[in-house]
């Protein structure tokens, strides 16, 4: 335990400021300084009015030592109980003046430090300023002990409590104050409210060095620490202060369109916090992953809202960011965020919207890289029990915050990466999805959230197994021939009904898309064929997995048509693919699908047939009655935090065979499916 060392004892010969009685900061003619008769002197007959005694007085929650003069403090107790007492019967001259005391006014305001500034008056006033000081911590200690004074009619010496500069000044004066705090805080709930408020407002206010007259400079880290020593301090006193400050912390997080600099202040302060209240580590990452999220939503809508030339714009200043390095500020590279064809005057308001939307991906990719420095040393061993226990806390926040929000492209790449740590681990992750996909009792938008996370981790995940591939697709071929046989009676296709369905029919095409290789029974291979070479593959006779070319066929033959509720890019795909390697034929259907109209099913399926019309939604667009190609692991698009991915080894990118491709080209059309390192959004 580490105790502070004593005020260092006053020489006879050397004046110190602030040894001599106090100067009154109340009315003089209320005043109690000056003669003193004995019977109002609490130390007995033997104090005296010229002689100063050393008292020592330990605080043992905080482990500090401080001399303070007995008379001085006596007398500063005598004049705040006096200000107290006056404003309860409506005198509220002495009370103004105490106020008046703790206003950043009386000392000074603070002020932006500059390395190179010279203040030529700092001399002339130091020494009024430091006596000042000295008055001030003695008063803070006087109104300490006479906290319970305090009731709801001094909400106003409470508020000039709170803005009271400490954390800029030395570390007598924080400790003393944050024993103030915390005889506050015992006073009443709503004045622990407001203490709590005012210290977590300080988690984005420490980001510019400032300095109180009187003090020399105190960096940032020093302030970050006697802030959290004063948070450490009130919620080991007061246990109840974790709901009130999760709420507050929650409350105060910064909004989306904030800067990096705030978001990473803010998360540092978060992260303190939890270091000094482990008690608090669940809610805290929750917190930041849930604010992610959003942050993660915002930024994939914006995306999906603007042009492909302004994805291309926000890509090619984020690569020119990450070139420059995060010292290097590319404002002034506004005015040629877009590419050179575009003249129009008007790209002005484009422009904006470009560094809105880069400044949201500076931003995550920072949390993101952050949150993965975080985990990975804590999954470096993945059988040990912390590394287990992470993992399940963060499968709860993924249930609980990323699996709900499909638009999030980013944030659960946090599963994916430690998923691959471990065969032990992949199991936990498809047992968990699997588990919500079957749940009852979820919202059906969750449980097709599962399903299109199932798809895209067997899809894109390289360290996921062949038996593991195959069980996940037959549990996807159980359900849908389940599914189609209690929906004998549909009258056709139908996306908003059958949206379940149609969701593990799509991720099968999708498995199918990337993983085909692995649903292949290789014990019935012929040996001329090369793994390496897709292109060894197409046209031969391949033995696939029992029933998958018969329940697919049955399923794409029902009433339910899946290949006309499907989004058309993975049909298209499936189809080239089925065909080419002989599983199965489709492109009969897809033509006799063109001549359907989903909205006469639409009409159909609901009795007044106005349910249409009451949303004000039309479904004359045919886009609108496909089901959405969305899958979460669609390729990583943010630049520093990429490097803790290791995709060359975890994740399976797009391939397309060159034979197709050359066919491609002569029918003028491109896969669609073709990673682009130039655009934010991919669909395969």
């Amino acid at each position: 335990m580490t105790t502070l060392t004593p005020f260092a004892p006053k020489s006879k010969t050397t004046p110190v400021v602030g040894s001599s009685a106090i100067k009154p900061i109340l009315r003089k003619t209320m005043s109690v300084l000056g003669t003193r008769s004995r019977s109002d002197d609490d130390d007995g007959p033997e104090a005296s009015p010229t002689k100063k005694r050393k008292t020592v007085m330990f605080n043992e929650s905080l482990n500090m030592i401080k001399d303070i003069s007995t008379k001085t403090l006596h007398d500063a107790k005598r004049e705040v109980k006096q200000a107290l007492e006056g404003h309860s019967r409506g005198d509220d001259e002495d009370y103004d003046n105490l106020k008046t005391l703790f206003s950043n006014k009386l000392f000074g305001n603070p002020r932006k430090h500059r390395h190179a500034e010279v203040d030529d008056d700092a001399d002339d006033v130091a020494d009024d300023i430091a006596e000042k000081t000295q008055d001030l911590i003695v008063y803070v200690v006087a109104l300490t002990s006479l906290a319970p004074l305090l009731g709801r009619s001094c909400s106003g010496l409470i508020r000039s409590i709170l803005k009271c500069t400490w954390l800029e000044r030395d570390d007598d004066f924080t400790r003393a104050y944050i024993q103030l705090l915390a005889a506050l805080a015992s006073v009443q709930a709503s004045f622990f409210t407001q203490i709590l408020s005012m210290m977590v407002d300080k988690f984005t206010k420490l980001m510019t060095l400032y300095v109180t007259p009187g003090f020399p400079p105190v960096d940032s880290d020093t302030q970050k620490d006697r802030l959290h020593l004063g948070l450490r301090y009130l919620l080991e006193l007061f246990p109840a202060g974790r709901h009130i400050i999760m709420t507050l912390v929650s409350s105060k997080f910064p909004f989306t369109e904030e800067s990096k600099a705030t978001h990473m202040e803010y998360i540092d302060h978060l992260l303190r916090l939890k270091q000094a209240r482990p008690e608090l580590e669940r809610d805290i990452m929750e917190l930041i992953l849930s604010r992610l999220v959003k942050l993660d939503v915002e930024m994939t809508l914006d995306l999906e809202n603007d042009d492909d030339e302004t994805t291309k714009a926000v890509m090619r200043q984020l690569e020119a960011s990450d070139a420059k390095g995060d010292d290097e500020d590319d404002d002034s590279d506004a005015d040629s965020i877009l590419s050179e064809d575009d003249e129009d005057e008007e790209d002005d308001d484009q422009t904006k919207r470009v560094l809105v939307i880069k400044s949201k991906l500076e931003t995550m990719d920072a949390i993101m890289d952050l949150l993965f420095s975080i985990y990975t040393p804590i999954f470096d061993n993945p059988e040990t029990p912390e590394a287990i226990e992470a993992f399940q806390d963060l499968l709860s926040d993924f249930s609980n915050v990323i699996l709900p929000h499909l638009k999030s492209r980013h944030t659960q790449y946090l599963l994916f990466k430690f998923a691959m740590k471990s065969h032990h681990f992949m199991e936990m992750f498809i047992g968990t999805l699997f588990n919500i996909a079957f749940e009852s009792n979820r919202p059906p938008v969750v449980k097709q959230a599962a399903v299109a996370y199932l798809a895209s981790f067997t899809a894109r995940g390289a360290r996921v197994e062949s038996d593991q591939v195959q069980t996940i697709v037959k549990t996807f071929l159980d359900y849908i021939d389940h599914y189609r046989a209690t929906h004998k009676d549909c009258r056709g296709p139908d996306v908003r009904r059958y949206s379940q369905y149609y969701a593990y029919f799509q991720g099968l095409l999708y498995i199918f898309c990337f993983r085909w290789r692995e649903l292949i029974n290789r014990d019935h291979v012929p040996p001329s064929l090369d793994w390496d070479d897709p292109a060894s593959f197409i046209g031969r006779d391949l033995p696939w997995m029992i029933g998958l070319k018969t329940r697919l066929q049955a399923n794409i033959a029902s009433k339910l048509n899946p290949l006309k509720c499907c989004s058309p890019v993975i049909v298209e795909e499936f189809a080239r693919l089925s065909h080419h390697l002989g599983l199965i034929y489709i492109y009969p259907q897809i033509e006799k699908n063109k001549s359907i109209q989903l909205s006469q099913f639409f009409t159909g399926s609901y009795a007044t047939g106005g349910a249409l019309r009451d949303t004000g939604f039309e479904f004359d667009n045919e886009k609108w009655t496909h089901l959405e190609a969305c899958f979460p692991f669609d390729p990583f698009q943010l630049p520093v935090a990429k490097r803790w991915l290791d995709l060359q080894n975890n994740y399976v990118s797009w391939q397309p065979m060159a034979v197709l491709e050359r066919e491609d080209e002569e029918d003028g059309d491109q896969s669609d499916l073709e990673d682009d390192d130039d655009e934010a959004q991919v669909v395969i």
